[in-house]
């Protein structure tokens, strides 16, 4: 394919930054340039010689400015192949001339979605038709057709212009073309996004997703240093919409994975505490009277797997406590508020990073993607909260009070564990976990032995695990570490001989009906 020189532009721009300039230019290298409504006034009054479109299709702007592009004049110039013989034959007899450059940005539909303002008119008012019209028809013409769609491009592609008289090479317009349905894809999908939101449909597996995902964070790499990773968002908000960073460097790929898995833990407890997380399981969560009180017992399951850690508390973060995590290495601080004091104080940290969140934004349910195979996994988020009409006694003994409240407190932390996940608790802490080992039994072990590993006693405590017990041994094994109650969901072909193994014991075991999955 031969080089395209360009003869004729349209310009159609909301964001005029540059616009003037970049005109110009084309102006410089012979290009007619077609224009509109107020981007039109702006080149005229920055002396560009201007053709207004209505004047080029003979056609005036109708009904309020919603029909001034979509013309067959405007079309058929974009969209004719060069070298068509017959193509060429039908513009001549209508009079109609090839456009070679398309310059289009669209309405801010974009920036206006979180806009409380806004009515559902004003964002249907928002909507670009003749922008996106003009787009796509370019770009699906790319080998003849150049379509510039951000003022972001606006320098390289001067550069190239003076490189080539003028001209672009295919794959420049290529290049052009795929951002081009980049962004007239995301603008759709955020309507669509807009839209299944103020109807009630929003986060629904429905037959068909759009994820209008944005980039809004750069970050140095993923898990490992050899993986390229970003931050995407569905809006063009803050870095991380609902959360503010106070402090710090940089989150990375993991710091976010992490405040994700301790926004979510802390959320489920409503007393005064404190979530340690690593790796997005908790090594320690505790609940008191204040968040010393918390941050202390939290502490004192895992102190080694804390070191470097992420915490989350769901109080303002007190003097009292930056004193306590002055000699506490942590990656991540997460609160809904700081004293100011307090603040400074922790600032002194310099590695720190040091994030405020919003309670009542983040609460929303959503939905949980992964990749898998060649394709997507999606699901709801698990945010069930069990609820007392639900917890059937299963075992001789009724549970006492205090292991219920045991209970109760172990059960919302161990849907937070990976699975296979087993956690001893009292009704304001956890005393071990057992995380992600291949068999239940494992994972009860390992609780017993991070236990024992931080010094604690777990006579007369409780436990929970995310799945039913498939065979008595995971009962016994607590029963000799001092166990008395069990929480799990049951459903069990051996569900018989587990309770029997808690009536030997002498234990109380209840039933959910639900279980914690997490992988």
């Amino acid at each position: 394919m031969s080089e395209v020189c360009i003869k004729k532009a349209i310009i159609s721009v909301y964001d005029k930054t540059g616009i003037s300039e970049f005109t110009e230019n084309l102006s410089n290298f012979g290009y007619e340039i077609l224009s509109s409504g107020g981007t039109a006034e702006h080149l005229r009054n920055h002396g560009i010689q201007v053709q207004d479109i209505s004047e080029y299709t003979g056609s005036p702007e109708i009904l309020g400015g919603r029909v001034k592009t979509i013309h067959p004049k405007i079309a058929a110039g974009i969209l004719s192949i060069r070298n068509n013989v017959e193509h060429e034959r039908q513009l001549r007899e209508l009079d109609i001339g090839p456009i070679d450059v398309v310059v289009v940005n669209l309405y801010p539909f974009l920036e206006h979605t979180g806009d409380k303002n806004k009515s559902h008119q004003d964002m249907v008012e928002l909507i670009d038709i003749g922008g996106p019209t003009l787009i796509r028809s370019a770009a699906k013409n790319y080998s003849d057709v150049a379509v510039i769609t951000s003022t972001e491009q606006y320098h390289w592609i001067q550069e190239e212009m003076e490189k080539n008289q003028g001209s672009f090479s295919q794959e420049s317009r290529k290049k052009l073309a795929v951002q081009a349905f980049q962004l007239t894809s995301f603008y759709d999908g955020m309507i669509a996004e807009y839209f299944t939101g103020d109807t009630g449909f929003n986060n629904q597996l429905n037959d068909r997703l759009v994820l209008p995902l944005q980039r809004t964070s750069k970050l140095r790499y993923g898990e490992n240093p050899h993986q390229k990773a970003g931050y995407y968002q569905i809006n063009s908000g803050p870095e991380i919409d609902g959360f503010e960073q106070l402090h710090g460097i940089d989150l990375s790929y993991n710091n976010i994975m992490d405040v994700d898995a301790a926004h979510s833990i802390i959320s489920d407890f409503e007393r005064p505490s404190v979530a340690i997380i690593k790796h997005t399981n908790p090594c320690g969560i505790g609940s008191g009277k204040d968040l010393v009180a918390a941050y202390q017992k939290a502490m004192a399951a895992d102190s080694v797997s804390a070191f470097g850690g992420i915490m989350s508390v769901n109080r303002s973060i007190t003097v009292s406590l930056a004193e306590q995590l002055k000699s506490h290495f942590l990656e991540v601080l997460l609160a809904p508020e700081f004293e100011e004091n307090a603040l400074l104080l922790l600032q002194k940290k310099k590695k720190l990073r040091i994030l405020k969140y919003h309670p009542k934004k983040n609460m929303d349910a959503k939905l949980c993607i992964r990749n898998s195979l060649n394709g997507f996994l999606i699901q709801e988020e698990d945010n069930i909260q069990l609820k007392d009409s639900e917890i059937r006694v299963v075992s001789k003994r009724q549970p006492s009070e205090n292991e219920m409240e045991s209970m109760a407190f172990a059960w919302r932390a161990v849907k937070h564990v990976k699975s296979n996940a087993i956690v001893f608790s009292k009704s304001d802490r956890l005393l071990g976990i057992g995380a992600g080992q291949m068999s239940r039994v494992d994972s009860v072990a390992l609780a017993i032995q991070k236990t024992k590993n931080a010094g604690l006693s777990l006579l007369a405590s409780v436990m929970a695990s995310d799945a039913f017990f498939p065979f008595r041994d995971g009962v016994d094994t607590a029963a000799k570490a001092g166990v008395t109650a069990i929480i799990q969901p049951g459903g069990s072909i051996r569900d018989e001989e587990v309770i029997d193994a808690v009536n030997e014991h002498g234990m109380t075991m209840v039933f959910t009906g639900k279980r914690h999955f997490r992988h």
